[in-house]
């Protein structure tokens, strides 16, 4: 049987493979760091009401406000939207509550989103059955929906991060932060800098995250397979999200 003989080539391109996944990864978990600072900011409002003796509420919420503004101001390069969801029936007082601040920088100073809540109502924004609500609730851990066209917002092309939101042992919420898909393009771009390669990000769903290629375009439908027929193709499975970073070495 012959000796199988691994090219300097072949090692280059896994080596650029390892590094793109790496730096994407990188920006990941930037956009989770600021989720972060939102669920911890839940957890102390919920601490608060407990050493008050009170279960949480709906004030407990809306104090808040001053910390998610600071926060999406110090990140605007990052996020347009962050706050709070509330798992419906939690408060004491409110049966659903979003706590929600956008940042547009031609708008100026950030804005709360308003949205219908009212069950009965034709407009009503069932945001317990969205998939970035669902998914932390179920698994327990954080998740990554789109691209999309946020038509209940910003009415922009984003990316949603979400962590659940638990406390002493109880489903709080989730947490979350919205980032428009060019911005995280660009701060991928950043971070690859001069590495000479092609990259593509799918998600579970075959859905085109990013791409730094002409050939495949952000939110359009790619299955990493149908890629795999290029030559010295490179593919890397993220462990969090779960994103195929698919590599065309040039």
């Amino acid at each position: 049987m012959g000796e199988h003989r691994v090219s300097t080539s072949d090692r280059v391109d896994d080596a650029a493979a390892r590094q793109a996944a790496t730096l994407i990864g990188t920006v990941v978990e930037r956009v989770f760091h600021s989720v972060a600072a939102v669920r911890d900011g839940v957890l102390d409002a919920h601490r608060a009401a407990r050493q008050r003796g009170e279960p949480m509420a709906d004030r407990d919420v809306t104090a808040m406000r001053d910390t998610l503004v600071d926060l999406l101001r110090s990140k605007r390069e990052i996020a347009v939207g962050m706050g709070v969801i509330v798992a419906p029936g939690f408060l004491a007082d409110q049966p659903l509550r979003v706590e929600w601040w956008q940042c547009e920088p031609e708008r100026g100073d950030p804005r709360r989103l308003d949205v219908d809540l009212n069950p009965h109502s034709v407009g009503f924004y069932d945001y317990a059955a969205a998939d970035w609500f669902v998914v932390p609730r179920r698994t327990g851990h954080r998740h990554v929906v789109g691209p999309y066209v946020d038509v209940h917002g910003t009415d922009r092309y984003l990316l949603t991060l979400t962590v659940p939101v638990v406390a002493d042992g109880e489903f709080v919420g989730v947490a979350g932060a919205d980032i428009p898909v060019g911005r995280f393009e660009t701060l991928v771009l950043r971070e690859l800098g001069d590495l000479a390669v092609d990259v593509v990000v799918v998600n579970p769903e075959d859905r085109v995250v990013l791409s730094t290629s002409a050939r495949w375009l952000a939110g359009s439908l790619a299955t990493p397979a149908a890629m795999l027929d290029a030559a010295r193709v490179r593919t890397v499975t993220l462990a969090d999200p779960p994103w195929q970073v698919v590599v065309f070495p040039g």
